[in-house]
């Protein structure tokens, strides 16, 4: 924690000294209009600033545990949830040109529910994970749970669409969607290709 803190204390200091820096982050001040809401993964290697080069007030980010996407709520019929406030915000509010859905190879939220994994320690996870994760992810013991994965981004893209503010955004032509699949060991990044039905380099 400590080189955290003291990152921390400096990190004021660092922005004073450059001036390109002090410019930017005086702009942020003023407002934000985010270029694209990436949603992704909780895990603590999968970084959306890093694997897209994104500076600060250019990426609105939501993380989840497995990258899910709660289906829609409107606080009537089905509770409404962070998530979907999240998206709802980036999308009518911030009018994000572009929604991204990353998913990551050896995700532990993924292949827990890929394996079965007896989560009784964890019931909250348990609990998240049987609500959100797709029941038809395929079986999966490697160890990257790549196939498990890349199934599972493509349905949280659908969840989306169920969205009324997405649907309509993505009819008006818009916003568009995005699959994204990242490999944690090597840093290459798929995205999904709906006219083929496969993850290709990007």
């Amino acid at each position: 924690m400590k080189t955290f803190i003291d990152h921390a204390r400096d990190f004021r200091t660092r922005i004073a000294e450059r001036y390109e820096e002090r410019e930017r982050f005086a702009r942020l001040a003023h407002g934000q209009a985010p270029q694209a809401l990436f949603i992704t993964c909780s895990d603590s290697r999968v970084i959306p600033s890093l694997i897209t080069g994104a500076q600060p007030g250019e990426l609105f980010e939501l993380r989840t545990a497995g990258n899910a996407v709660p289906a829609y709520g409107d606080g009537q019929g089905r509770p409404a949830s962070a998530e979907a406030a999240t998206i709802e915000y980036a999308v009518c509010v911030l009018g994000v040109a572009d929604i991204v859905v990353c998913g990551h190879s050896h995700c532990g939220a993924v292949g827990a529910k890929a394996r079965g994994d007896d989560l009784a320690a964890v019931p909250a996870v348990r609990e998240w994970l049987t609500e959100q994760l797709s029941d038809g992810l395929p079986a999966d013991d490697g160890p990257d749970v790549a196939a498990a994965v890349q199934r599972h981004v493509r349905a949280q893209l659908a969840r989306l669409r169920g969205y009324p503010c997405v649907a309509e955004r993505i009819a008006a032509g818009q916003l568009g969607l995005h699959g994204w699949f990242y490999e944690v060991h090597t840093g290459l990044v798929l995205a999904h290709d709906p006219s083929v039905d496969a993850y290709l380099p990007l």
